[in-house]
């Protein structure tokens, strides 16, 4: 097993998590496949994903630890939890926190990342182990909204999902964001099949990303 801080280092190296829900298994492959070719190698299984489990394990048979950092998302509580770990899931994301869940992917070294919105919530999942806090929705407030977080709470790593696009990423990431979570604005093509427009739209958001934090050291931030 991948020791959970490799994996939340990578995460937050690469600084992009695709989310990935799609109609199958085989369509999820392709989605992830076009995804780690224009560089996003942190793939996010939703369990709204028939079979989600079938394609976490799927996709960690057929690509190195190298190329993937596999997890499951949507996990609404921890019987799916453990389900997507016995899969191969390396990391779990909720839409909302949940306790039971936080611990037992606390028991399994697992990295945890519940979706919250409020900063009491964010106190309370930081408290039961959370590793990262998904700013969901993040459409909700958009990026200013990490300003005021990082306020009372500068040591809690923020991953916003929802309201992350090529225009806004980098001002994400400026504003103190360790990655961004992404679903539709990346993976759109999968729609109409066409899944080389997903490799160069992720290609797009990860050299955004890069640009935004070498704005962020040259600017002694």
């Amino acid at each position: 097993m991948i020791p959970k801080v490799d994996t939340l280092s990578r995460i937050c190296e690469v600084g992009i998590v695709a989310v990935v829900r799609a109609k199958n298994s085989q369509s999820a492959e392709k989605i992830a496949r076009a995804c780690i070719d224009g560089g996003i190698s942190a793939i996010e299984i939703t369990f709204t994903v028939p079979g989600a489990e079938k394609a976490i394990n799927e996709l960690k048979q057929k690509f190195s630890p190298k190329e993937l950092i596999i997890g499951a998302g949507t996990v609404l509580d921890s019987e799916t939890a453990r389900i997507a770990i016995l899969a191969g899931a390396e990391y779990v994301v909720s839409p909302g926190f949940d306790l039971a869940t936080a611990k037992l992917c606390n028991r399994y070294q697992i990295p945890y990342m519940p979706g919250c919105m409020t900063l009491t919530e964010m106190i309370q999942a930081v408290e039961a182990g959370a590793d990262v806090i998904k700013v969901f929705p993040g459409s909700a407030f958009g990026p200013d909204y990490i300003k005021a977080i990082k306020g009372p709470l500068p040591q809690v790593p923020l991953m916003p999902t929802g309201g992350v696009s090529l225009e806004n990423v980098d001002e994400w990431i400026r504003n103190g964001c360790v990655a961004v979570g992404v679903g539709s604005e990346l993976t759109g093509g999968a729609k109409s099949g066409d899944y080389e427009k997903i490799t160069q739209t992720a290609l797009r958001f990860t050299e955004k990303i890069k640009e935004a934090r070498n704005e962020k050291v040259d600017g002694g931030e």
